[in-house]
């Protein structure tokens, strides 16, 4: 079918029509001055699309929203744009679609401007290096596994081992460290958001926060934009107004899934593990945003935890191993671990930082210098000594002192703890605070520590936050606390 091509040279807008449709990927003629990433109208407000590709004669359109029915022939228009989102303050509080509409029953939101969706990634004479800590509130991370404002971490290990608690507990424990949190959902089961919209409600993140969500009931192509659009919203609040900002992508196994259906229609060829050859390419130009600005850009930063999903601890997979090359480390969830009752279930040996501790609190750096190696040793002792019948006493005490320092990092889902109560709780671990202590009791002795150090020397705790490293003075009032609470406990005793 031939079409006479209309132009409107003043308003710039081309006018195509529909030839074929293939679920959600349609085929449109007569629009010859189109561009990738480009927004394109279908039909009489029937649905809204982006083009994603090109064959001979024919544009790919991929339908991103259909709100009535789309046929051949109807008429598509484009507006010779690039496809760009509304973004601004207003959207803080508020839960919207891949599309930055709202989805949670409120009020349409007042934008402050529009941002591209695939943006580009700052140069690198705008990044400078990072030096200041995301304080997750994840013990284990902030003391072993430390996050830079402005680094990519990823998450990594099967379904159901604690990644989007990681997740969804470093956004929670971001209230009053003015960091704006994004958290975007990408073809994950309504209930699983609705448990992440629970915690945000308990732990008011919605003050602070911003929820994109693109479920598995919505179409493929919001579930394809939805973490575009995330980065896009938080870049208005990087480059805009120099803040810190924090994503959550939950998560980029079902983004590579959704773009792998989008490819076959799309008859792309297949290549590793079924998935098109530009798959790395999706990923990266998303994670290479995150970044910490210089000055003159005004200083912002943006950091990004895209969570993915293994099958049986499979790392090596295409996606897993993708995501590990372009990501600044990963924190790796064992669903073992998981299983025996560890809490959050990282595991140490196969997880890294390769920002390491050069944004860690100086008191930090210097109390877990050797934590790890402690607790990977205690672990490997751990496993040797199951097939045993019995153990040597210096074996049976080193297991002991090994199960008092898992207790030590275990922690409850949706509880971060402070980074001042983290120094505090190794401050009394290398003390020996804790030597002769049960296992079992371990929780509530560093409890009782932490309450009496809040309530007796606030002072402490502001000197910690102002200084980030332990002065004499730090040290000698925790050592009177220390003492005081031992002395107490053999009073008990007696």
């Amino acid at each position: 079918m031939a079409l006479a091509l209309k132009i409107d040279v003043l308003k710039l807008i081309e006018h195509g029509a529909v030839v074929e449709i293939r679920q959600d990927v349609i085929n449109v003629q007569g629009l010859t001055n189109c561009m990738n990433g480009q927004l394109v109208e279908i039909g009489e407000n029937a649905g809204r699309g982006v083009i994603v590709g090109y064959v001979p004669d024919h544009v790919l359109v991929l339908l991103v929203k259909q709100t009535g029915p789309i046929k051949p022939g109807d008429r598509v228009r484009s507006s010779m744009d690039e496809f760009r989102v509304p973004v601004g303050e207003a959207f803080i509080g508020r839960r919207v679609s891949a599309l930055a509409e709202p989805t949670d029953g409120g009020p349409p939101i007042r934008k402050t401007a529009t941002q591209p969706i695939f943006g580009t990634a700052p140069s690198v004479m705008q990044r400078i290096p990072l030096t200041e800590v995301l304080e997750t509130g994840t013990k284990i991370i902030d003391m072993m596994k430390p996050v830079g404002k402005g680094q990519r971490m990823l998450i990594i290990g099967d379904r159901m081992t604690g990644k989007t608690t990681v997740g969804v507990d470093a956004m929670i424990n971001q209230r009053g460290k003015n960091v704006i949190c994004i958290y975007c959902c990408i073809g994950k089961a309504e209930a699983a958001l609705n448990r992440v919209l629970e915690a945000f409600d308990a732990g008011r993140v919605w003050e602070y926060g911003i929820v994109v969500a693109a479920t598995a009931s919505d179409p493929m192509g919001q579930q394809y934009l939805a973490p575009y659009v995330a980065a896009s919203l938080g870049e208005y609040f990087m480059n805009e107004k120099g803040a810190d900002v924090l994503v959550v992508f939950d998560d980029f196994t079902k983004h590579a899934w959704a773009y792998r259906q989008i490819s076959l229609l799309l008859e792309r060829a297949p290549g590793r593990d079924a998935y098109p050859g530009d798959i790395f390419y999706i990923h990266s130009q998303l994670v290479e945003r995150a970044c910490k600005l210089n000055h003159i850009k005004g200083g912002g930063s943006m950091t990004h935890l895209p969570i993915v999903e293994t099958l049986q601890g499979d790392v090596a997979g295409y996606i897993p191993s993708n995501s590990i090359s372009m990501t600044d480390g990963q924190i790796y969830m064992n669903s073992t671990l998981f299983g025996e009752g560890f809490k959050p279930a990282i595991d140490m040996g196969l997880s890294v930082s390769r920002i390491g501790n050069r944004v860690q609190w100086p008191a930090m750096k210097k109390l877990t210098a050797m934590l790890q190696l402690q607790f990977v040793r205690y672990k490997e002792l751990e496993k040797l000594t199951r097939i045993k019948a019995g153990v040597s006493a210096d074996v049976e005490q080193r297991l002991k002192r090994g199960k008092v320092l898992e207790e030590v990092l275990k922690q409850e889902a949706n509880a971060p703890v402070p980074m001042e109560d983290q120094v505090i709780t190794l401050y009394a671990l290398q003390k020996g605070f804790l030597d002769g202590v049960e296992p079992a009791d371990v929780k509530g002795r560093l409890r009782d520590l932490v309450g009496q150090v809040r309530l007796h020397r606030p002072d402490l705790i502001a000197a910690l936050n102002a200084h980030k490293s332990l002065t004499e003075q730090i040290k000698e009032g925790l050592d009177e606390q220390l003492g005081r609470l031992a002395g107490s406990a053999l009073q008990d005793q007696g």
